[in-house]
């Protein structure tokens, strides 16, 4: 039927952009898009260089640093019994997973390397009864403290480490790409403006001829 609109029609895809395609040469691609190629191509390298490296110098000094500390706990203090002064406060869900691995802190009494009884509060398991005797590891002034890292545990704090340091290399490197990206952006917008301002006069005046 004449004059009857058509109906709309989606528009085209637009077709995918191939691979590395800031680094082929054609007639739109500006300095910046090669800059910003080359520097993203470069910190992904730096980062895949660096990465490791630092995940091992963080690790091995994480690592050197608490077996030093855990021995430095088992040298000045010992594993001594201790009782509780009161009932510990039971578990919401006793016999599941998270109540076997729970603990909350009690008053217990305990016998200082000074020979004096003395009384502080530490970490219990829930339900236990007033008079129940726990062992806690108690320095030479006799102060409670955590029991020294196992072998297990100072491995597994540095392996976190390490990982946290890689973490923090990937974070570093994407903000140096944004910082330069958004800085290549600024110098296109301040092209793109120059270029106007000497463009648009001469558009403005071949319109109103």
């Amino acid at each position: 039927m004449a004059g009857e609109i058509p109906q709309a029609q989606p528009p085209p895809e637009a077709a995918p952009r191939p691979l590395w395609w800031r680094f082929r040469r054609n007639p739109l691609r500006r300095r910046t898009d090669l800059l910003r190629a080359w520097n993203g191509l470069a910190l992904l390298l730096a980062l895949l260089v660096v990465t490791p490296t630092v995940m091992l110098l963080v690790g091995n000094a994480a690592y050197h640093d608490l077996r030093r500390t855990a021995e430095h706990d088992a040298r000045t203090s010992h594993r001594t019994p201790a009782v509780l002064e009161h009932d510990a406060p039971r578990h919401p869900e006793p016999g599941s997973d998270e109540a076997n691995k729970a603990l909350y802190p009690v008053t217990v009494r305990f016998t200082a390397p000074d020979g004096r009884t003395r009384t502080a509060k530490t970490g219990v398991a829930p339900g236990l009864p007033a008079g129940s005797r726990v062992h806690v590891w108690v320095t030479d002034e006799g102060t409670l403290i955590e029991p020294p890292l196992t072998k297990r545990q100072i491995r597994d704090n540095a392996i976190g480490w390490a990982l946290l340091a890689a973490i923090a290399a990937a974070l570093t490197s994407a903000g140096a790409y944004a910082v330069v990206r958004r800085g290549l952006e600024r110098r296109d917008l301040a092209a793109w403006d120059s270029a106007w301002a000497t463009t648009a006069p001469r558009w403005t005046a071949s319109t109103e001829r």
